[in-house]
């Protein structure tokens, strides 16, 4: 981390005015912020409930840069406070970690109702006539409306996975349930997350049928 700090600082060595905008608080996300704005100057701006933030940005907050406005839109899902910054000049949006630059999926499993939340933000950023999606992991998104459309038809077709198992076993405890929906083929060390994500799901399924 050291080192990508010293980089980073370095990169912005020359800059009139450095902000450091946090997406939301996972550690490969905000570790080194603190450390980096004592490296530059910066101030750290995100959302609210971070420790550690000059500014709290929420959502319709706009953020000015050389490069154009950046409009906060609050994205809960991933985590509770995720934020995604849109950049409506351009027709894009930086994602954090609401979409990956690969795959069809993110981690969905933070918070109870984190799963209604996801499908939320992503019919949200369906409605922003995006052309490209800008992920913190992996290559940008160049067909915007594409990939927001793949994965909530991932998470859709989980969800679905996961209430024909819960008809088809009744009585299925939650480890019961894991075997069920992932099967054999569940790497044993995958098993706690596999169990976080399920339980989000069966959550949603509950909540969608009562």
């Amino acid at each position: 981390m050291e080192d990508h700090v010293r980089a980073l600082a370095s990169t912005v060595a020359g800059a009139d005015n450095t902000v450091i905008v946090l997406t939301h608080g996972h550690a490969d996300h905000a570790a080194a912020a603190p450390q980096l704005a004592a490296e530059t100057g910066a101030e750290v701006w995100g959302p609210e409930d971070l420790s550690g933030v000059d500014r709290v940005l929420t959502d319709g907050d706009t953020i000015d840069t050389d490069w154009g406005s950046l409009i906060t839109v609050h994205t809960p899902g991933h985590t509770a406070e995720h934020i995604c910054l849109h950049w409506a000049e351009r027709r894009a949006i930086f994602v954090g970690d609401l979409l990956l630059g690969q795959g069809d999926t993110t981690w969905v499993a933070e918070y109870p109702g984190c799963v209604a939340d996801y499908l939320a933000s992503i019919a949200r950023l369906k409605n922003l006539e995006l052309s490209v999606i800008y992920p913190a992991h992996g290559p940008a998104l160049e067909r915007a409306g594409e990939a927001l459309g793949r994965f909530e038809t991932h998470r859709l077709a989980r969800v679905q996975q996961v209430r024909e198992a819960m008809t088809a076993h009744p009585h299925a405890d939650l480890d019961e349930l894991i075997g069920v929906v992932y099967g054999a083929a569940l790497p044993q060390g995958m098993r706690g997350a596999a169990g976080m994500s399920l339980s989000a799901l069966v959550d949603y399924v509950r909540e969608t049928e009562d």
